[in-house]
């Protein structure tokens, strides 16, 4: 009987220290996962934020690139039947704003302008640029003023007929910033000039 019990102490003892060892190697296990993914969460909430961060300077630079027009929109028409030739506006860069660059004969980093009304439509149109209040460069610079003019007949293509109550949306599209987007009506009677609402 002796025997018998000095086999169960034994045995009992024996599996304390394996449940023992088998804890310590579950406690292990589990503070190695934890730290992982601790690591894994923190590593992605540092990524997250630094993307938030590049998004939001991002669109801070788009929106301090844009321009706003100061005045109004004025057509100009010529001719007998009172054809409309020129449209022009002012132009200066938004509360803020950063250069925009402003020469037409630019190859690259330019601003564009898109013509569209209902039988035309032309993507890169062609118009000229006057300093009002500014240094005399074709970059548009805070506190600088400048009136853009296009040439309905010659700088677009094909060259729109614009008749009484015609729509038309004109784009300007700077190489950094918001879209300046002017959509006008044509008076139901044409005048040789005329402040477009």
């Amino acid at each position: 009987m002796k025997k018998i019990q000095r086999l169960l102490n034994r045995s009992a003892r024996d599996e304390q220290g394996i449940t023992g060892l088998e804890t310590a190697i579950i406690l292990i296990a589990f503070v190695v996962v934890a730290t992982i993914f601790a690591f894994v969460v923190l590593t992605t909430g540092v990524f997250s934020s630094e993307r938030a961060k590049e998004t939001t300077f991002a669109g801070l630079a788009k929106a301090r690139g844009s321009m706003e027009i100061r005045g109004g929109i004025v057509a100009t028409a010529t001719g007998a039947t009172l054809t409309v030739e020129d449209i022009q506006f002012a132009v200066s860069t938004t509360a803020g704003g950063t250069s925009v660059p402003m020469n037409p004969l630019g190859v690259s980093n330019r601003t564009v302008i898109a013509w569209r009304d209902s039988k035309v439509v032309d993507n890169d149109v062609t118009y000229t640029v006057v300093d009002i209040v500014g240094d005399g460069d074709t970059l548009l610079e805070p506190g600088e003023l400048m009136v853009i003019t296009i040439n309905v007949p010659t700088g677009i293509t094909p060259a729109p007929n614009l008749l009484a109550n015609e729509r038309f949306t004109i784009e300007v599209q700077t190489p950094v910033g918001a879209v300046l987007d002017i959509t006008r009506q044509l008076p139901a009677e044409l005048t040789e000039v005329m402040q477009l609402h």
